[in-house]
């Protein structure tokens, strides 16, 4: 969960987000040395009154400066391509859940069971009880189970969305007429909230996502409570 003043990412929930950080912190670093070695060429030009007449015409700076950056962009993008391809890997899901994106809300179907689906709204503002955040409570939360591969097919009925979850490394866009998927882990129980990240309407802000992650047993009461209620 993101507090006030926090500059980094929220705590990983899941293995690709972990990935994703410790990708963000490599590449922050290589910026952070470049930064730091264009400073100090900055600052020597404009400081010092010498001339070094090698600099002027020389081909073995010229290969050096044309190949290091050569080898930098190698070095960020295979982590990059790496991570790409975890993201994209799909093996045997325990669970599949299909998301569609409405103006304004979000309706949630476990497509392994036979009649198990809800839509889930934003709690507003009046009714919210204490604890519970502003703009990102829904009155209906998606459940899954703890360390369980799962996947999230993800559309839209009208308009453009995007099914995020910072937390859990997750965005997948939701498109009227087309079937997208993403998976994920989640590594620990725990609720972990979200926002539609496609600009969709007058509305936008206020379809929240709230995924609440529960080990297995849980999950086995919870859905049978849902289908006898239905």
């Amino acid at each position: 969960m993101a507090h006030p003043v926090q500059l980094g990412f929220q705590d990983a929930a899941s293995p690709v987000m972990e990935e994703l950080l410790h990708f963000h912190d490599h590449a922050l670093m290589v910026v952070f040395l470049i930064s730091t070695l264009v400073l100090y060429m900055i600052v020597a030009m404009v400081s010092t009154k010498l001339t070094n007449k090698f600099l002027l015409d020389s081909q073995e700076i010229e290969i050096i400066w044309t190949v290091l950056p050569a080898v930098i962009l190698i070095l960020i993008a295979l982590p990059s391509l790496r991570i790409l391809y975890l993201m994209d890997e799909i093996n045997d899901p325990h669970l599949t859940i299909k998301a569609v994106g409405h103006q304004w809300y979000w309706s949630y179907e476990y497509t392994d069971y036979e009649d198990l689906g809800f839509d889930s709204y934003m709690v507003p503002t009046q009714d919210l009880t204490p604890g519970q955040f502003r703009l990102l409570e829904a009155d209906h939360r998606m459940v899954v189970p703890v360390e369980s591969p799962l996947r999230v097919l993800v559309t839209a009925e009208d308009v453009l969305h995007s099914w995020a979850i910072p937390a859990l490394g997750v965005k997948m866009d939701a498109v009227p007429g087309r079937l997208n998927q993403t998976a994920f882990i989640s590594s620990r129980a725990g609720v972990f909230y979200g926002q539609c990240s496609e600009i969709c309407g007058a509305n936008h802000s206020f379809m929240p996502i709230v995924i609440e992650a529960v080990p297995l047993k849980h999950f086995e009461a919870w859905s049978s409570l849902m289908l006898e209620d239905a």
